[in-house]
């Protein structure tokens, strides 16, 4: 990912808890030479001082017939916005966006039981909806090993972790803060989002 100095994302920690914010990512892989993707909710954890990202395809995905040992890449973008040159203080400009992104590079590994799979599914539940564990849990065992037996789950460790933050470090002081303050009174979510992650890096 083409990134400018100044806009380098390096902050591990932060990094990670952006992703984890944004979980709902692409991967990327390479099937017969060509790129194919697919877009999931992903969990993010860290084992032994690596990143390990895991989530499951349908079994009838052919994706997942492309990944195992596979070098493939998971895309995290979340929030962007639209920045207009008249928050500049010269008429010498043109309009460019803001927005923060994440490339994890790393090597693809399928589950291969159903006890993995049931593992994955419940670290999923109690990741994005933990009041619905004990509905999950009290579901006849027949049913759940019907739903397990319809994915295919899978880990990437990650061997390259890009981040970029695109939030007008190059503009003058007046000229950011002009943007903070239109962003911020917009109904639209992510460009608070923007504005908040503008902020936040003034500090």
């Amino acid at each position: 990912m083409y990134t400018p100095s100044f806009n380098k994302f390096e902050d591990r920690q932060e990094v990670i808890s952006f992703m984890r914010r944004y979980s709902f990512g692409t991967v990327v892989s390479v099937a017969n030479g060509l790129p194919v993707a697919t877009h999931l909710p992903f969990l993010i954890d860290e084992k032994d001082g690596q990143i390990i990202i895991s989530s499951h395809f349908a079994k009838a995905n052919p994706q997942s017939l492309a990944i195992p040992d596979q070098d493939v890449l998971v895309i995290f973008m979340e929030p962007h916005a639209y920045i207009s040159p008249k928050h500049y203080e010269k008429d010498a400009n043109v309009p460019t966006w803001n927005y923060i992104a994440v490339h994890a590079y790393g090597k693809a590994r399928l589950l291969e039981t159903e006890h993995q799979h049931e593992q994955l599914l419940e670290h999923t539940i109690n990741t994005f909806e933990e009041s619905y564990y004990t509905q999950w849990m009290s579901l006849p065992q027949e049913y759940r090993s019907k739903m397990i037996k319809g994915i295919t789950g899978f880990e990437i460790t990650v061997t390259n972790l890009q981040a970029k933050s695109k939030l007008s470090q190059n503009r003058s002081e007046t000229e950011r803060d002009n943007i903070i303050n239109t962003l911020s009174k917009s109904a639209n979510t992510q460009e608070k989002d923007i504005a908040a992650y503008m902020e936040a890096i003034k500090k």
